[in-house]
């Protein structure tokens, strides 16, 4: 029973962590102005009229573009701690940041060799 108290806590900020972000949801749903008509389901981009079919196909180049642009994005949160405390990390730490660098530059020698790269 005394381990049941003391891990108590833990249930009582699940169920709490669960109520913040369903009851702003549930009140904006209840609360909202609900008064659908043809005009406010029309398409809309940018004050212009659309023209034509608004689904357009993309090509999948430009989202391999986007992930990698991602991946090295990415790269720069993971490395930034690893560059501030540079002084003070020892070799394993030292080895497995310019392994993880050595991984990067290989995926990006990957991606240009795929001329994913090229913005066509």
């Amino acid at each position: 029973m005394q381990l049941l108290n003391e891990w108590a806590f833990i249930g009582v900020f699940f169920a709490i962590a669960w109520v913040f972000p369903l009851l702003p949801i549930a009140g904006s749903w209840f609360l909202r102005p609900h008064k659908p008509n043809a005009i406010k389901q029309q398409t809309y981009e940018c004050g212009v009229e659309t023209v034509g079919d608004t689904w357009v196909q993309f090509k999948v180049q430009y989202y391999i573009y986007a992930l990698v642009f991602l991946v090295f994005d990415v790269e720069m949160v993971f490395l930034f701690p690893w560059a501030v405390a540079y002084k003070q990390l020892d070799w394993f730490a030292f080895g497995a940041g310019f392994l993880f660098i050595f991984l990067l530059a290989d995926a990006l020698i990957y991606a240009w060799r795929k001329n994913a790269l090229e913005w066509i």
